[in-house]
């Protein structure tokens, strides 16, 4: 099976939970795009992998226009209703794959994406077609989770990652995920970081349905007991299993060309 495909089936399962997950949902995250989005001209904004539109609605105020572009129909129809409700009419959804957007040469003022590098088999391919349908001044804003910068930490957060989604495919390093933005035509302007606190419970219920999920939890457990951290803090609290997301928001110009 193509990942093209284990993305669409993964995430047309995960799309109503997604939808309503606090994980995704929270205003923290998106009043650090909203401030990244803020000190750049308000135009028209691309929102890559929209998923079920929750930063397309929470930006589109700020925006001339939004357009959101997921691979997964179940996402863009969830992203319509979003707008929709919320009596946005500067907003419309296509599905497209990341890697050849239908958009012309220098369309947009501003791209953004969440969670979506580490869905990608080739993030260069990605990010240099960003870099082609945005203006030659235009930004990209990017936020991702990251993995440890000590390999074998790195391998075995995203064995874990895998275990539960097998859409995942690596969560970059930061120095990684910077050097792979900049490989590509871009210049970092900033860098912003934070942690998110993740119980097991609620990390699988994105999931649900999964069939390694009960075996994952085992290993995970265990890993925990043993003091293997993964790079993520993995821990046995009070019975629960716990650990920490560390994100990374890099706002990133496109070099002139």
């Amino acid at each position: 099976m193509s990942h093209e495909r284990v993305v669409r089936d993964e995430f047309a399962r995960q799309a109503e939970a997604m939808a309503a997950a606090p994980a995704f949902t929270s205003e923290e995250v998106m009043g650090r795009f909203r401030a990244a989005l803020g000190s750049w001209p308000k135009g028209r904004v691309l929102d890559l992998a929209c998923g079920p539109g929750i930063l397309s609605v929470a930006l589109a105020p700020q925006a001339e226009s939004m357009v959101g572009v997921d691979i997964t129909p179940e996402m863009t129809r969830l992203a319509r209703e979003r707008c929709g409700k919320a009596g946005l009419g500067n907003t419309r959804f296509l599905e497209a794959p990341a890697e050849t957007l239908p958009f012309a040469p220098a369309t947009f003022d501003a791209v953004v994406t969440r969670l979506s590098i580490h869905h990608f088999s080739a993030p260069h391919t990605v990010l240099r077609e960003v870099r082609r349908v945005l203006k030659p001044d235009g930004n990209l804003i990017l936020a991702d989770a990251v993995s440890s910068v000590d390999p074998s930490e790195a391998e075995l957060h995203n064995a874990l990652e895998r275990l539960r989604d097998p859409s995942h495919v690596r969560m970059l390093s930061e120095p990684d995920l910077l050097r792979v933005v900049g490989e590509v035509g871009f210049a970092i302007v900033s860098a912003d970081r934070w942690r998110q606190h993740r119980r097991f419970d609620e990390w699988a219920a994105i999931v649900q349905g999964a069939r390694s999920l009960g075996d994952l939890e085992v290993v995970m457990r265990a890993l925990a007991g043993a003091g293997m951290t993964a790079g993520i803090d993995l821990r046995l609290s009070g019975g629960s299993l716990e650990f920490v997301h560390h994100y990374v928001l890099v706002v990133a110009r496109a070099a002139l060309r």
